[in-house]
């Protein structure tokens, strides 16, 4: 399946943006996570969404793919530049409302997406989240797991970024501790995904840091109350970002919200083997 490339200008940066279907169709934003870039949405998955009905796009955010990159440990931008950018994204696109997919930060923007420009979101889905942003203070919520804890104590250097090798070798390993242990990872697969991350990126220096280190700015639990569209809420059972509870309390706290626990699953853009439930949830069409 080829998708239509599309390079926007909106909110002073250049978005890589690809589309899939037929713009008649139902529009679908898929919105990616932190240090990753437009590939974690697999193109299989994207095909299954487009005979669904729906015009899927998916893109590149800031320091991601082929996006506008920014000095490395220097990102001049706050997690609303990335809600702004998004509506411009739709704005540049011709798209009225769509259907917002985002997963971990991607879910974060998606959240502030329904806050602010509620009427450009006509349902949302909210994937290995918590209830408001990443990096707040959530006292009623389970901590980050001791096994993940670890890792992030071993403080491991960072890769020769001219090596691509190294930085293949370092992507999949950065991904390890997120999957879930009851399921093989599979370095195999893995590895070619990030060959093709790294092959995709303007710098990937900047994509495996900058999204780390932006302002998440003031808290908006205490409003998700207020977000209309029909959302609905999936959250891996093995989540050790954001355990479980995180994304119950997420659903519990958004009106009218469905929730669909992903068993076998980490904190991680869907494993194919999940597929059967999460795209009829996704499409409207899951029993949960």
């Amino acid at each position: 399946m080829r998708g239509t490339q599309h390079i926007v200008r909106t909110n002073g940066v250049e978005l890589s943006a690809e589309a899939f279907g037929d713009p008649a169709g139902t529009p679908l934003l898929l919105i990616h996570g932190a240090g990753h870039s437009m590939l974690a949405w697999d193109e299989e998955f994207v095909r299954r969404l487009v005979a669904g009905g729906r015009y899927v796009i998916r893109y590149d955010s800031r320091d991601a793919g082929r996006s506008t990159a920014f000095p490395v440990g220097e990102p001049p931008y706050g997690l609303r530049d990335l809600v702004t950018d998004a509506a411009g994204l739709l704005d540049a696109l011709d798209v009225a409302a769509a259907e917002i997919v985002g997963m971990s930060q991607g879910a974060a923007v998606a959240q502030l997406l329904a806050l602010g420009h509620p009427d450009r979101v006509a349902a949302l889905a909210l994937a290995s989240s918590t209830p408001g942003g990443p990096g707040h203070e959530q006292p009623d919520l389970p901590p980050i797991t001791e096994a993940l804890l670890a890792v992030f104590a071993e403080d491991a250097p960072v890769p020769d970024w001219n090596d691509r090798a190294a930085v293949v070798e370092w992507l999949v390993e950065g991904e390890r501790p997120f999957a879930a242990p009851s399921r093989p990872f599979d370095t195999d697969a893995m590895r070619a995904w990030a060959g093709r991350v790294v092959d995709h990126a303007r710098d990937i220096a900047a994509q495996a840091t900058n999204p780390f280190l932006i302002d998440a700015g003031a808290p908006w639990r205490d409003r998700l109350g207020a977000i209309t569209a029909p959302t609905l809420v999936l959250h891996g059972t093995e989540d050790p970002l954001f355990p479980l509870a995180h994304g119950r309390a997420l659903a519990a706290e958004i009106p009218g919200a469905r929730f669909l626990a992903m068993e076998r699953t980490g904190h991680e853009v869907f494993p194919r083997e999940v597929w059967s439930e999460v795209v009829p949830a996704l499409l409207g069409r899951g029993q949960v």
